[in-house]
């Protein structure tokens, strides 16, 4: 603590920005020069001053310094500094593999993977807060940091013990890199702080940090891991500080009685330590009773500021909650944190905000009595999360399992976009489990998963809009239109994209048919708004693309930009389950100090939610009543969406979600392909070279990976069944693979009997496929079948393929083999294959079918 004898607050700054670095070439170089930075000190300098923060003596600018010279100069601006100490750095901040500390790269930076001192030329945030600032003298200490993963500061925050004088400004999120901008200017966080401060004037921290959230999100900045770029502010739940000499004298404030729930952290008042150079007065108000303070450092009870990374906080900054309607001075309100599906996260923010300020949250002193942090992260992790690794969350350790890195803090609510999400993790979790679940008896809203197609694709007939399973829309969308692409959002990252996958796959054995149907060049999206964000990119593929999303999203919108989009329908399949978001309370072991104050929070928002208050929102976020599936807003007019479609289907199931979860992580592993290669008498003149039957089997085994399982028959009825075995069905090096086709492939005297090796081929799939990773056939011919592939045989051929879903690709080795009617393009088509023939490109597009299904490197 500080001594009495203090003297008068001396204020000062220490600008760092690092623009010019030493080591950018070679084996130990940092990412490379920051020329945007250079602007950056100047910039802010001029601004603090303008604002009144600080006189220009009292600010020390450091463009570019060296470990030795930034280190000299932090010790002396903290050894000096009475009142206020600002200490700014901007340029490369770097993590190590846990994520769990930050480093700030100065000029003679450079990295050492594998050794002891991994980041030398770094001042370490630990070593910042613990030996560079505990022991400054200074009344309050403001810490900004410009860097990529300055949120990753904001753990060494946590476990600061003098962290009550000290608040932490981050420009972005923990693990999330961000662009520098533009050289001639500064980079986009200081840019816009300085900009605030001039336009501000005095203002306090938070309400910066918040303004700065507003600019970033209006100017729709991204990270570099393209998601929304968020600043980040850590402080004492019971502190503000003030910037400008010509803020209001606002001393501390006490607690009122029946002002709401006790906060987590304990609210400042006479059994807390005041700051230096404060008397309690026998009040107990806090006033000063002589002692000059800062100009500049000015303290107050404020609402709680989020201490977790990559949430946002909903409500937390405006003028509310100071103080009530009658001069009651209130206590901070206990904080509730609500964790939520990210296509969700937006329509559930909305709705905090709203009930933040409304009667149900507030005391007859006029005071809130919760503050809400609505947050998201991807679906399939919070589910892994819940069932496997609650005790990591509760007290993560040095392991990789991190969730409140990787997820967020502890919730107290989760809100998923399925029940029977809820249900999976009840199924399923450990019984060591430190989280305990309760779900609610009901659905909160209701919105079914559409197929929404641009209107001049959509069909005019009803029963063509609901009624059909998805496959079957999207096939007929296909018919109806050349080059129709179908998208759908992230399975693993969203509910939407999970409940979508469970009506493309019907089963585990038409996984590959449905991955067929929303093929896509690159990742899905994240999101559902996300995906309906990325289509206008390129208007070509926004005419002629179709979305798989919650229906919510074609009433509310998305937030981005592109305001011309083509108009779109929605299509109701009939084996697509829709969202059904529950409310989830959590309770943690070791809770139960507050525990009835954070069940009583939980209730009431649980209850406004489902209350007139909670309509309200919904309503205007285009959701429909969880029990009728009507819409909620009577007046909604058709057009994209149709009032009653019927039917709609009934909410998933966990073994449905479970099973199309696996079937799509499994599908995007390692790949089984069974070629079948004619090697009849009629092959004789499609035989040698690149492009006949061995050269285009070669030509595709560059898409197979070692992990990749295949085989290769050689077709042709030589009396010992209708194949010979070339190659072994297995994992193969392509060196043997291609020596086993080189020398045992040959033409044989002996007519092909399709008929026969398609059957035995599906049976051999099919014993092999009860796993879900993606299979294909590839049958290799001249397509001169005879009596083989007609009548009876052919139709038995055609119900194999379609039941067996393996599809089937056809390369026929001449012209009009792939003809409308023709049997290999029946085949190929019921089975969800390709039939490719002289008019195609056969060999790259051969290629190209077996890299969709293989894991290799061409």
């Amino acid at each position: 603590m500080q001594p009495e004898d203090a003297g008068e607050p001396m204020d000062r700054a220490l600008l760092i920005g690092v623009s010019d670095y030493r080591f950018t070439k070679g084996p130990h170089a940092v990412p490379g020069e920051l020329p945007a930075v250079e602007n950056n000190v100047p910039v802010l300098r001029e601004a603090l001053v303008r604002a009144g923060v600080f006189a220009e003596e009292e600010i020390t600018p450091l463009p570019s310094p060296d470990f030795a010279e930034a280190a000299q100069a932090l010790q002396r601006v903290a050894r000096e500094a009475r009142g206020l100490l600002l200490v700014y750095f901007a340029g490369h901040g770097a993590i190590p593999s846990g994520g769990d500390e930050l480093y700030l790269q100065l000029r003679d930076a450079q990295v050492f993977a594998g050794e002891h001192t991994v980041f030398n030329g770094a001042v370490s945030f630990s070593d910042l807060m613990g030996t560079v600032l505990a022991t400054s003298r200074a009344d309050r200490i403001v810490v900004v940091l410009d860097c990529c993963f300055a949120g990753n500061a904001a753990r060494v925050w946590e476990h600061f013990e003098d962290k009550r004088r000290v608040v932490l400004l981050m420009s972005v999120q923990a693990n999330h890199r961000i662009d520098a901008g533009d050289r001639n200017t500064p980079t986009p966080y200081t840019k816009n702080l300085a900009e605030l401060l001039r336009e501000e004037g005095a203002t306090t921290v938070s309400r910066l940090a918040a303004r700065l959230r507003e600019r970033m999100a209006e100017q729709k900045r991204r990270t570099l891991r393209n998601e929304p770029w968020e600043p980040q502010l850590r402080a004492d739940a019971g502190a503000e500080v003030t910037l400008g000499k010509n803020g209001p004298q606002v001393p501390l404030l006490t607690t009122a009685e029946g002002s709401g729930p006790a906060a987590a952290d304990p609210a400042p008042g006479p059994s807390r330590p005041f700051p230096p150079g404060w008397r309690r007065d026998p009040s107990g108000t806090g006033r000063d009773e002589g002692t000059r303070p800062s100009r500049r450092i000015l303290f107050r009870v404020v609402l709680p500021v989020l201490a977790a990374c990559g949430m946002v906080g909903v409500g937390l900054y405006g003028p509310p909650g100071l103080a009530g309607g009658d001069d009651t001075h209130c206590a901070p309100p206990l904080e509730l944190r609500v964790l939520t599906d990210p296509d969700l996260e937006e329509t559930f923010r909305t709705a905090a905000d709203a009930y933040l300020t409304s009667d149900a949250n507030t005391t007859g002193g006029g005071c809130r009595r919760t503050g809400i942090t609505v947050y998201s992260a991807g679906s399939s992790d919070v589910v892994e999360a819940l069932r496997r690794h609650t005790d990591a969350w509760k007290e993560p350790g040095a392991g990789e399992v991190d969730p409140q890195r990787d997820i967020g803090p502890q919730p107290d609510v989760w809100i998923p976009g399925s029940r029977a999400e809820a249900d999976r993790v009840l199924e399923e979790q450990d019984t060591d489990a430190v989280a305990e679940l309760e779900p609610g008896e009901s659905p909160l809203v209701y919105s079914p998963v559409v197929l929404a197609v641009p209107d001049h694709l959509a069909p005019e007939p009803l029963d063509e809009v609901t009624g059909r399973p998805l496959t079957g829309m999207i096939q007929a969308l296909r018919a109806r239109a050349e080059n129709v692409g179908v998208r759908r959002p992230d399975p693993e990252f969203t509910d939407s994209g999970l409940l979508a996958t469970v009506g493309l796959y019907g089963d585990a054995a038409a996984v590959a048919l449905g991955e067929r149907l929303v093929e896509q060049p690159g990742p899905p999206s994240p999101t559902a708004g996300d995906l309906l964000c990325a289509l206008p990119d390129d208007d070509a593929v926004d005419d002629r693309t179709a979305a798989l999303v919650p229906e919510f999203l074609l009433v509310s919108g998305v937030d981005c930009e592109g305001s011309t989009r083509t108009p779109r329908s929605a299509l109701y399949p009939a084996d697509v389950p829709g969202m059904d978001p529950v409310f989830v309370r959590v309770r943690w072991d070791g809770g139960e100090a507050d525990a009835t104050a954070r069940d009583a929070a939980a209730a009431s928002f649980r209850d406004w939610l489902a209350g007139d208050g909670g309509r309200e929102v919904f309503t205007r976020y285009g959701f429909r009543e969880p029990g009728t599936r009507d819409p909620l807003d009577k007046n909604l007019k058709p057009g994209a969406v149709k009032y009653a479609p019927s039917p709609l289907d009934e909410s998933a199931g966990q073994h449905e979600m479970e099973q199309a979860l696996s079937a799509y992580q499994a599908y995007g592993g390692p790949g089984r392909v069974l070629f079948l290669l004619d090697s009849s008498g009629s092959m004789a003149g499609l035989w040698q070279g690149p492009s006949g039957g061995p050269g285009l089997l070669r030509q595709t085994l560059g898409g197979l990976g070692a992990e990749d399982e295949y085989g290769v028959w050689a077709v042709a009825d030589t009396g010992d069944g209708p194949y010979e075995t070339l190659l072994a069905f297995g994992r193969h090096a392509r060196k043997d693979a291609e020596k086993a086709v080189d020398e045992r492939a040959r033409v044989r005297d002996a007519s092909a009997d399709p008929h026969a090796a398609l059957l035995a081929a599906f049976d051999e799939m099919e014993e092999r496929g009860e796993d879900g990773r993606p299979q294909l056939i590839v049958h290799i011919t001249d397509g001169q079948h005879g009596a083989s592939l007609r009548g009876g045989r052919l139709r038995d051929v055609l119900d194999r393929a379609e039941s067996s879903r393996v599809p089937v690709t056809v390369a026929v080795l001449g012209g009009g083999g792939c003809d409308e009617g023709r049997p290999d393009q029946r085949i190929a088509e019921v089975s969800g294959g390709r039939c490719l023939d002289a008019g195609d490109d056969v060999g790259a597009a051969l290629h190209d079918e077996i890299a969709r299904i293989g894991t290799g490197d061409d």
